[in-house]
């Protein structure tokens, strides 16, 4: 489970430490704000340095081995210009290092940096965090069911243009079910609903060969609607183990509602929530109106539920992107997703009243 992460000099993050660090809720955050704020490079940033260690060239824990496997994923998932350390380093930052620290529970944490020139990263403070073995999950943007065949080998062997998120994804996604009786309640329920509302489930063959099977009849799954190929991703990773509350690792999802149908989005959030109720830490990142106020509607403080809402914007005098947390729907400041509905609502009035010749 992570706990805060701090940025300097870092991609699009000059100062996000301190008391303006992202600090996650155990449960539910969702990252919001316009383009280019720098919301997915928070999701990978965390994912990168998460599952670094579980490469094997840093399981054994020294400085080099854990420098060198940060270096890769980070590499391998933000994919800089020329494929140099060094340009992720934040534009304008003149001779300043960037530097990355990022603070797990059980009181573990890796504090690493680099400068424009440098092809390794720096352990600054490694405490404890070779121990660190929960494998995080990240479902990027775009449904991937669609493409699965055959893509971790021609990723391995063309270096395709996709970021390493792709086919640490499509991986998971081509692991073996697991046993229904290991799998935890609440991830059989959902997989169950998800089941219900596509009339039908995906099935995988290996190598990344994945139909639709409704009944007797068998489709492939580039047929099938992509709203349902996003949210039968989820359904797959928890029949594989890949999520599974209480012992994998944070779940990081960018964008989950794109190519969506709204009407998706209620069961979508009831999932989530009921994940995070069970010990799933969950990191989103969203534009929609509908499934952040899903969120606000269904949170149940009784049933301990704990959503934390992350608004970044740019600081209008230094263009310094700046995070706002807070646990009140109500307190998002500020808020785009909800001030464009706002927007939208009163435009609707005026063309209503307008038309009524009033």
């Amino acid at each position: 489970m992570i706990e805060k992460l701090e940025l300097t000099n870092f991609t699009k993050f000059a100062n996000l430490t301190g008391e303006r660090a992202l600090t996650l809720s155990p449960k539910i955050n969702i990252i919001i704000g316009e383009n280019g704020t720098g919301k997915t490079h928070l999701l990978k940033t965390c994912y990168a340095v998460a599952s670094a260690m579980r490469t094997r060239d840093a399981r054994a824990g020294q400085t080099d081995d854990v420098a060198n496997a940060i270096t890769q994923k980070l590499l391998n998932v933000f994919m800089p210009h020329e494929g140099k350390l060094g340009k992720l380093r934040l534009h304008g930052a003149g001779t300043d290092k960037a530097e990355v620290k990022l603070h797990f529970a059980h009181d573990q944490s890796i504090d690493f940096s680099f400068n424009y020139n440098s092809t390794k990263v720096v352990v600054d403070k490694n405490r404890r965090f070779d121990e660190y073995t929960e494998s995080p999950v990240y479902v990027p943007t775009k449904e991937v069911l669609s493409f699965m065949k055959g893509f971790s080998s021609l990723y391995e062997t063309y270096g395709l243009s996709f970021d390493q998120t792709y086919q640490d994804i499509c991986l998971r996604l081509d692991l073996p079910e697991i046993r229904p009786e290991t799998m935890h309640e609440k991830s059989n329920w959902a997989v169950s609903e998800i089941e219900r509302i596509c009339e039908g489930k995906f099935v995988f063959y290996g190598g990344g060969n994945v139909t639709f099977k409704a009944g007797e009849a068998e489709y492939s799954a580039n047929v099938i609607a992509e709203g349902f190929r996003k949210i039968g991703m989820l359904s797959r990773l928890l029949l594989t183990g890949s999520i599974q509350p209480g012992v994998s690792g944070p779940l990081f999802w960018d964008e989950p509602e794109t190519n969506m149908n709204p009407k998706l989005m209620k069961l979508l959030v009831q999932i989530m929530l009921e994940l995070s109720r069970n010990g799933q830490q969950i990191v989103l990142a969203t534009h929609d109106y509908v499934l952040l106020k899903w969120f606000d509607l269904l949170k149940d403080k009784g049933l301990g539920d704990h959503v934390r809402f992350h608004s970044l914007y740019k600081d209008e005098t230094s263009r310094d992107v700046i995070v706002k947390s807070t646990d009140d729907y109500l307190a998002i400041a500020p808020n785009p997703i909800g001030d464009t509905f706002n927007d939208l609502i009163k435009a609707h009035a005026r063309a209503q009243l307008k038309g009524s010749g009033k």
